[in-house]
């Protein structure tokens, strides 16, 4: 897997940080607000080293249904403290008062008009504590994340998509040229996930290194990017919309390789194409080239060289991409590894 690239050349700076349930905290953004009536109840509900399907598997064991009929919004990291919404039926509502799982806990419920769909978020919200951080350091990286929030974040797929050691990249490709068949629609699923997603990265990767040589470490827009409005509405304006894009209210966009998706034409498909694979029969989509960070707060404890940072990212973004921009440097899920202490 190649490395990730940033539009930021400054210096490393040297922090660690650690995926484990004290030191990495992520609470979902609900999309908007509950009716507070209805046929479903949403419960809010904070786990710890869980997986959301983990989860979900408790509460179908627990409740006797199929895990199909509980509703999540996105999947959350296992290694950390999550809060997210899960819908249920209401007929659950009494059962679930007497429901008790020491890694899982129920912080309120309220009934809602439908269950949640897979997406019905608007982002998520993360409390990530900085380690071996000195009192230079902690004003520097406050100084580089406000930077990148300004300039925006290449939103690259994190390492958390690829599996350990990018394992299950070979595996995807094995399946799509046919050398491996995978029964199971789930894994199959998946991995065809991983497949664009490479290439979405390859093809980032090569946008940021352009806009890094020639355009001062900003992201350079090119004739015929397709472009993203705030409601996700898909375009590629004739005169290129650079007061819109300086606005935020237009973003470039990047292939997830497919069929029945947008693709860009002119000089951005000369790149796009290079990332694309117009045979696969699985949709495609379109993802946005950048993303950018908001509320960021920092939070520097000198007696324990820390520096918590907090900040809110879009759904389906990767706050280890934010860390890694800042430092400027990849990490992997050894890298962030909290050592056991005997």
């Amino acid at each position: 897997m190649r490395k990730r690239e940033y539009l930021d050349t400054t210096s490393e700076i040297g922090f660690k940080f650690y995926q484990s349930k004290e030191d990495f905290i992520v609470d979902e953004v609900p999309l908007g607000e509950f009716k507070k009536k209805g046929n479903y109840l949403i419960l809010h509900v904070k786990k710890q080293e869980l997986t959301t399907w983990d989860m979900v598997a408790i509460f179908a064991e627990y409740l006797a249904v199929p895990a199909q009929k509980i509703g999540y919004a996105g999947l959350k990291d296992k290694h950390a403290t999550t809060t997210q919404y899960i819908s249920v039926d209401a007929s659950h509502e009494k059962l679930l008062k007497k429901f008790h799982h020491k890694q899982i806990k129920i912080l309120s419920s309220l009934r809602h008009s439908h269950g949640i769909r897979m997406g019905d978020l608007a982002g998520n919200r993360f409390s990530i504590n900085l380690h071996f951080v000195d009192n230079i350091d902690s004003g520097r990286i406050e100084k580089v994340a406000r930077k990148i929030a300004k300039n925006g974040l290449p939103n690259y797929f994190g390492y958390q998509r690829f599996g350990r050691d990018g394992d299950s990249i070979k595996q995807a490709k094995d399946m799509i040229k046919g050398d491996v068949f995978i029964e199971d629609t789930k894994i199959k699923n998946f991995l065809i996930s991983i497949y664009q997603s490479t290439f979405f990265n390859d093809w980032l990767r090569e946008r940021v290194t352009h806009s890094r040589e020639n355009n001062n470490g900003k992201f350079m827009l090119l004739d015929g990017d397709v472009y993203q409005d705030a409601k996700g509405k898909l375009s590629t304006p004739k005169i290129m919309p650079n007061r819109e894009f300086e606005a935020k209210k237009l973003v470039p966009t990047g292939l997830l390789c497919g069929r029945d998706i947008f693709r860009a034409r002119d000089a951005a498909l000369k790149v796009e194409k290079k990332y694309d694979d117009e045979f696969l029969q699985e949709k495609g989509y379109r993802r946005e080239a950048l993303i950018y960070p908001q509320d960021i707060v920092c939070n520097y404890v000198r007696k324990q060289t820390m520096l918590n940072i907090s900040f809110t990212l879009p759904k389906g973004s990767y706050a280890t991409v934010f860390l890694e921009s800042i430092a400027n440097k990849n990490y992997t899920a050894k890298d962030v590894k909290k050592k056991e202490k005997y």
